[in-house]
């Protein structure tokens, strides 16, 4: 989800910033009209996404939100090592290992 300034990255929970990302453009455009403003569903190749965001989201500290839905847009918060694990295992690929994640440097 993006505008002309950038994407959303909220606070959550734990006091981290959270990228968030939906699995669908339906998902994502429910969620862009509850926040309002100019904001737009992007797409993102599955590929780009873990070899190009997710790095990039280790190296500015965020975590990962996933599918976040109703009014105040809540949901799942995740570090990316995390969401680097349950990727590898639904692409049954097998867990990262903390040596393998992208960003660990």
């Amino acid at each position: 989800m993006r505008d002309d300034q950038g994407s959303p990255a909220p606070k959550v929970s734990s006091g981290a910033r959270a990228m968030p990302y939906w699995s669908s453009r339906a998902r994502a455009q429910r969620a862009a009209d509850v926040w309002g403003s100019d904001l737009r569903p992007v797409s993102v190749s599955l590929e780009a996404w873990r070899d190009v965001d997710l790095p990039d989201l280790v190296d500015e500290g965020y975590q990962v939100g996933i599918n976040w839905t109703g009014s105040r847009l809540t949901g799942w918060d995740f570090t990316v090592a995390e969401v680097l694990n349950r990727l590898a295992h639904a692409l049954r690929e097998g867990p990262y290992s903390d040596e393998e994640s992208p960003g660990a440097r």
